[in-house]
């Protein structure tokens, strides 16, 4: 008797997502199935273009597939409907999915290079993506995209955001004249943080990545009450001063209730290019033992790297100027980890899917 739908969806069941714990039948993944012998073809949608384990549940649903009886060849498409946080009628940003801010408690973990190459890595698998510098002592994302001599036009009321390396970007540093200072009380910080929310045309976007200002400031505490945030990423880096300092912005993002989605650690161990061999450059607390000691995710390393700096300060990031790299590929991995982690989030608030 030939198979079925039902028979195939069956075997599907058997495929399980690790990160949301249920098989890929009941989270309404699969779409499409077309059964032409000895061809079954189907399509696999998932949460983020960007899932870690996409290939993973790919070669697992094609084996299952191929094991029923007349089945010679499968095909599957495998696509990608990232699902949205929370959002009420007065959101600030109902076109954008998801809102991850990028944080830090110290200075100099290098939290806007982080923010700047994740971005570009999630966009790269073809997410929707884009960078508020929410910075604004001190704004950098400009000059670590090539674009600070670029200035934003504005159609109506709205501010057309800056479009580099296919992400959308917005930054003080665009609006004020180069190399001026800025001199503002907190009332001023809050009221830019929600300009450069509401006043933007953000448009449709799966992630928007917040580069906050270090510590625990307006900034942070403005953003977290004007939007609702998927979650909050710390960076630190393998100092102690560091990780102490990253573990009480964790305090106040979890008094605000914005989710810690993860630590990432910057700054990790140096691979000698020559040699191979692993060099720790810093000995302090390390981000997994600051996961850990938080009870949150540890979302990756990224290594100590020479070119990250320099690819930053030529204003072409380093996961555009040397792809290859060690560094490159943990960009890659941790901006997969981060999208992971906002799909959990995002349908931990949906029903249960109807079996």
């Amino acid at each position: 008797m030939p198979i079925t739908e039902t028979d195939v969806l069956v075997a599907l069941k058997s495929v399980m997502d690790p990160d949301l714990h249920r098989d890929i039948v009941t989270l309404g993944f699969v779409k499409n199935v077309a059964i032409e012998l000895p061809v079954v073809s189907f399509q696999i949608d998932l949460t983020t273009p960007a899932c870690p384990v996409k290939d993973l549940l790919k070669s697992q649903a094609e084996e299952c597939v191929l094991a029923l009886d007349g089945v010679e060849e499968v095909k599957i498409e495998m696509t990608a409907t990232v699902r949205s946080r929370s959002q009420k009628p007065e959101d600030l940003l109902l076109g954008v999915k998801h809102v991850v801010a990028i944080a830090s408690g110290k200075g100099g973990v290098g939290k806007s290079t982080v923010t700047v190459n994740l971005a570009l890595a999630l966009a790269q698998t073809g997410a929707k993506v884009g960078i508020l510098d929410a910075d604004v002592y001190g704004p950098s994302i400009p000059l670590m995209l090539g674009a600070q001599h670029d200035k934003p036009f504005t159609e109506g009321q709205k501010i057309i955001p800056i479009l580099k390396y296919g992400v959308q970007t917005m930054s003080l540093g665009y609006l004020l004249e180069e190399d001026s200072a800025v001199l503002w009380r907190g009332p001023m910080v809050a009221g830019t943080v929600r300009q450069l929310l509401a006043d933007v045309e953000w448009g449709d976007l799966d992630y928007l990545l917040v580069d906050l200002p270090p510590g625990t400031g307006d900034a942070p505490m403005s953003l977290a009450q004007l939007v609702p945030l998927t979650g909050v990423v710390i960076v630190s880096t393998p100092h102690n001063v560091a990780a102490n300092i990253a573990g009480k912005a964790v305090q106040l993002f979890r008094r605000l209730n914005s989710p810690i989605l993860g630590v990432i650690e910057n700054m990790g161990e140096y691979e000698d290019p020559i040699t191979g061999e692993r060099k720790k450059m810093f000995f302090g607390m390390t981000g997994d033992e600051l996961a850990t000691q938080l009870a949150v995710p540890y979302l990756g390393s990224i290594p100590f790297d020479p070119i990250i700096s320099r690819s930053g300060d030529e204003g072409i990031p380093s996961v555009v100027s040397h792809p290859e790299t060690l560094q490159a590929a943990a960009f890659r991995m941790i901006a997969g980890k981060v999208a992971q982690q906002t799909s959990i989030r995002a349908m931990a608030t949906e029903p249960e899917p109807v079996s």
